[in-house]
Parts: C-alpha cells; structure tokens; sequence
C-alpha cells in the first residue's frame, strides 16, 4: 500500500511539472478597479479614490516562468488636500505593464506571483478646484510615468483573478510639487480567449 501511495504522489508531481514546461501562449481580456494616492514628501494629503482599467494581456512561459506583456486604458482618480481646500484630479492613461512571474499548478488551475514595470503614458488629466484652491495645487502634470507592480492571481480555467500594488517611481508633477508620485492597488478578473 505504501508503494502504490509513493507511486501516485510521483506520478502527480511530475504530472504538475511537466504542466509547467511545455512552452504556452495565452491571451485574454481584463478589467478591473484601482485605488490611487498620491505620495508626496508631507507637502500635502491624498485621498484613495476608485477608478477602472480595461484592456488585453498576453501569457508566454515555459519550465514554470512566464513574461506577460499587458496593455489597458486606465482610470485613475485622487483628491488633494491642504489646508482644508481639495481638489480632484483624475487621469485617463495608457499603462503597459511587462510582467515576469511564477506558477504554482496545473490542469487550468494555479497561483500565479508577478512583479515587473509599468509605463504609463497620460492621455488626458482633468482637475477640478474652487479658485483658493486653484492657488495652492500646480497640476502640471507629465506626459508618462514609470511604475513598479507587485502582484498575485488565481487562475480557474479559463478565469483569472489579480491583486496587485503599484509603486509610482516617477515623479508626475513639472511645477508646484514636484516631488509627488501616484501608487496604486488594482483589483481586477480576466477571461482567457485561448
């Protein structure tokens, strides 16, 4: 009996690792929500405010290593405070994470560990503030970002689930507070098309 137990746990362990060398490419849609803040060096507060992203990404891995290219507009939204006064920024940008990770699992079924870069290219930032407030936040904001993200998923065949922080490592602000840089978590589920 102790045979046929060792002899089973064998089989499925090289049933699991050899589900993680083959050579697979994967591709699918995801969106999802975020919360975003901007970190400053104590020039000013910053409210965690939800928004969305949307978009593609693509899996390409063997012998347990995957790359995963993604591309998604993305929604972000804070509230700036100093002094009393707020104002509400929200950006729409372009983000192009490249991600390097792990999976642990087999047969559509798996724990995924991610972590990689982010650009991010802004395609519009509206802002929103009284006129005492105008004088008290400078949103000149850059055209693009370079971000960090930390992450883990769960795959269940064909759906996937992602929880991720982003580290803002770029500086957004030209003028006023330079300083300032935009983190995120993002929460988001995903369907694979093949």
């Amino acid at each position: 009996m102790k045979r046929i137990t060792l002899a089973a746990f064998f089989v499925c362990c090289s049933f699991f690792a050899f589900g993680q060398v083959l050579p697979s490419f994967q591709m699918g849609l995801k969106g999802g929500l975020n919360l975003s803040k901007f970190s400053t060096e104590n020039t000013f507060g910053s409210d965690n405010r939800a928004g969305y992203y949307a978009g593609i990404w693509t899996r390409i891995g063997a012998a347990g290593i995957h790359l995963q290219p993604e591309l998604y507009i993305s929604g972000k939204n804070t509230t700036l405070k100093n002094s009393g006064l707020e104002s509400k920024v929200k950006f729409t940008s372009l983000d192009v994470p490249v991600l390097v990770g792990t999976k642990i699992g087999a047969a559509g079924v798996g724990i995924r560990l991610n972590t990689g870069p982010v650009a991010s290219f802004i395609l519009s930032d509206d802002q929103s503030f009284n006129q005492a407030a105008s004088n008290i936040f400078s949103g000149d904001f850059k055209g693009q970002a370079f971000a960090w993200q930390f992450g883990a998923g769960l795959d269940l065949g064909k759906l996937n689930v992602d929880l991720r922080y982003e580290l803002g490592l770029s500086k957004l602000n030209s003028a006023g507070y330079p300083d300032t840089k935009l983190n995120l978590f993002t929460f988001g589920l995903g369907l694979r098309l093949f």
